[in-house]
């Protein structure tokens, strides 16, 4: 049987990938909007079973979120400057001092995508491979060559220390990760980690935050004397992760380039090998200011507040 031609078979590639991404190409949702100080927690899940369950004496429900609009993030042999970060989630606290944590239903991470430097040519270029090298002949297209790479959840946070928020060098939680790498070439299912395989972040204060104290209607507005909410702000810590290992790329191309990405990039890398850094991180703790005073209601006197924020 005759073979088929390098030419052919990246042809056959890049159409296999392009339609790929096509079908797997979801809507955004449309972010809620809440007024005032509720602001910050627009994704806390203040409906979620859990949450509504606490009674304000053996369990606080309490929102958390934490942002950073720059930092980076090292993988092997690749380094990428990230976009804005957005870390949410609900967290049952109890009087023993452990804690329970609750995810929002589209997962506690979202993060704006960040370009690979130099892109598919830098990914995987220069190859003596005949598949790669044909490949990397027809990346003239700037649409072609780029590449982003998003940090998607994969899995639920867990192993929370809210002492080590207020404090630098202890890890806050673990955030199961994974490494979305879009190209049309690589297709809509190129991830550096997956699900059951993930990167484990552990982030730690590697400077020490400011700390703040609002109080607030139940609204969202401002009212120091009286109002029903609380919110701890912990403001402008650099926060940061050097001892994570990281995992060989998968479905790749439909799986026919990962090898070529991880050659290229130096995956799988072990721990020590790879960094994230967050900078001027600005962490909220939310709840109502006086949690007994609803009890046993604490939870669903949380959400009616956080709606009752809504714009």
């Amino acid at each position: 049987m005759r073979s088929v031609s390098n030419r052919t078979r990246v042809g056959l590639l890049a159409a296999f990938t392009a339609f790929s991404a096509l079908l797997s190409t979801g809507s955004a949702t449309a972010a809620t909007q809440l007024n005032g100080d509720w602001a910050p927690f627009d994704r806390c899940p203040v409906d979620a079973p859990a949450m509504l369950a606490a009674d304000g004496l053996n369990t606080i429900a309490t929102c958390i979120a934490s942002s950073s609009a720059t930092g980076t993030i090292t993988l092997g042999k690749t380094k990428v400057s990230t976009g804005h970060t957005d870390l949410q989630l609900g967290v049952i606290q109890r009087p023993d001092g452990t804690a329970s944590l609750v995810a929002p239903p589209e997962g506690a991470l979202t993060a704006d995508p960040a370009e690979i430097p130099g892109g598919l040519i830098g990914l995987m270029c220069p190859s003596g491979i005949p598949v790669v090298s044909g490949i990397c002949r027809q990346l003239t297209d700037n649409n072609l060559n780029r590449v982003t790479a998003t940090i998607e959840p994969a899995g639920a946070p867990r192993d929370f220390n809210m002492s080590a928020a207020f404090s630098t060098g202890e890890p806050i939680l673990t955030i199961p990760v994974r490494i979305h790498l879009k190209n049309p070439f690589l297709g809509d299912k190129c991830y550096i980690g997956t699900t059951s395989d993930p990167v484990l972040l552990r982030p730690q204060n590697t400077t020490a935050p400011s700390l703040s104290l609002q109080r607030f209607s139940a609204d969202g507005t401002p009212n120091d004397d009286e109002g029903e909410m609380g919110r701890y702000t912990f403001d402008g810590a650099d926060q940061g992760d050097a001892a994570f290992a990281v995992p060989g790329a998968s479905g790749c191309g439909a799986g026919l380039l990962d090898w070529a990405v991880n050659l290229k990039t130096g995956l799988p890398s072990a721990a020590g090998k790879n960094s994230v850094t967050l900078d001027a991180t600005t962490t909220y703790f939310g709840s109502p200011y006086d949690p007994a005073g609803l009890a046993p209601d604490e939870g669903r006197k949380l959400s009616e507040f956080w709606h009752s924020a809504k714009r």
